[in-house]
């Protein structure tokens, strides 16, 4: 999934990792060679 706005968060569905967007450069974010998951607003995820 492409990152698209400053504040989106995603979780890696393996490790539990979650990042914050802070600058939208394009692309797709990884962690444990798996695409990271946007956990949706509203959701503490």
């Amino acid at each position: 999934m492409a990152v698209k706005k400053v504040g989106e968060k995603y979780k890696c569905s393996v490790c539990g990792n979650e990042v914050t967007v802070t600058k939208v450069g394009g692309g797709t974010l990884v962690c444990c060679k798996k695409e990271m998951l946007l956990i949706e607003e509203g959701r503490d995820g």
